[in-house]
């Protein structure tokens, strides 16, 4: 709460980096591995063809579990695909693509998944800065408050 009294936008505020677990830990996985909190919002961290990537975990549609989901490549983009809804969800930019014609061909519904650049390792830590983004994301409604299942270690 600002001075004000008017509540702060947590969308605008700077993030410091949380540590969610071992370099080694996430490596082995190959593929994904790591479900964290990172102030109060859950998030995922996968490891893929030697690319990090770090999203919110409920898919902005209805909630899906994208820990469980698969990593496909689609239309030449790298996607998670929700295991609920089969939504395709970009790892670069949480764009969200579906198929328009029997050939495959996709457009873009917008961004529609929060994501998380900001993967870094030291001292064998794997850690994560949540995004500061300003713009309303529709995953924003399944990353905090009664929908989250991590419970936070603090």
């Amino acid at each position: 709460v600002n001075l004000d009294g008017s509540a702060q936008d947590p969308e605008k505020r700077e993030y410091s980096s949380v540590c969610v677990g071992r370099e080694d830990d996430i490596k082995k996985s190959e593929r994904m591995a790591g479900q964290a909190v990172v102030h109060d919002r859950e998030v995922v961290i996968f490891f893929h063809k030697g690319g990090y990537h770090a999203m919110d975990i409920r898919c902005y549609h209805s909630g899906g579990p994208l820990h469980l989901g698969n990593i496909e490549d689609f239309d030449k983009r790298l996607c998670m695909v929700c295991p609920w809804h089969k939504h395709k969800i970009t790892l670069a930019t949480g764009g969200l693509y579906r198929s328009i014609n029997s050939k495959d061909l996709s457009c873009s519904k917008g961004i529609k998944q929060r994501i998380h650049a900001g993967v870094q390792w030291r001292d064998f830590g794997s850690y994560v800065t949540l995004s500061n983004e300003t713009f309303k994301c529709d995953s924003n409604f399944y990353a905090t408050g009664d929908f989250k299942v991590i419970k936070s270690s603090s």
